[in-house]
């Protein structure tokens, strides 16, 4: 293997699980089709079987990598302490959740839910690691009381408006409402 290809791989395999994200996003689970993705990704459907065993390990994969990528930018906007705490949470929560409004919203529950494996440990443990993110945030501001259950009472927030609005415009704004209220 040479060393243009051992870096395109790294780089085609993120591309296509990019692209599989999309494509679950738009169709849902149950009705996207391999063949599918591999056009969305531009590789052929044996290239895609290549990269990956089945819609199973490809949808994993795709979970997996965004909701890694989703902690690694919200962990960098809470940090970012020369920011306003409110802004840092309403930039986080829309990394976490907020592109997720819409038909993913929908369909991955019932996914889980009906295969509650396919995902593995991450379905756990990565809404514990935002949680403490955002609860280390909040501890970390001068008066804010409670900084633990205004982390869970934020999340829940978060969730509901995912099922309730339609755009990620929407969910912004209500949400930043939630933040004024809850946030000092």
């Amino acid at each position: 293997m040479t060393e243009t290809s051992k870096v395109a791989e790294p780089a085609r395999r993120d591309a296509v699980l990019e692209s599989a994200l999309l494509t679950f996003a738009r169709h849902g689970y149950r009705k996207t089709a391999m063949e599918e993705v591999a056009r969305t990704a531009r590789i052929s459907r044996p290239g895609l079987y290549f990269l990956f065993d089945s819609k199973e390990v490809l949808f994993r994969a795709a979970v997996t990598r965004a909701l890694e990528q989703d902690l690694a930018a919200a962990a960098r906007l809470l940090a970012d302490t020369g920011r306003p705490l409110r802004e840092r949470l309403v930039d986080a929560f829309d990394q976490w959740a907020g592109r997720y409004v819409g038909p993913l919203a929908r369909d991955v529950p019932g996914v889980i839910e009906q295969n509650p494996d396919l995902l593995g440990e991450i379905v756990r443990t990565a809404p514990m690691r935002f949680e403490k993110l955002v609860t280390t945030a909040l501890a970390a501001a001068p008066g804010q009381a409670s900084a633990s259950a205004v982390a869970q009472t934020l999340i829940s927030v978060s969730a509901g408006l995912k099922h309730q609005v339609e755009t990620r415009e929407a969910y912004l704004a209500r949400f930043a409402t939630a933040v004024g209220l809850l946030v000092t």
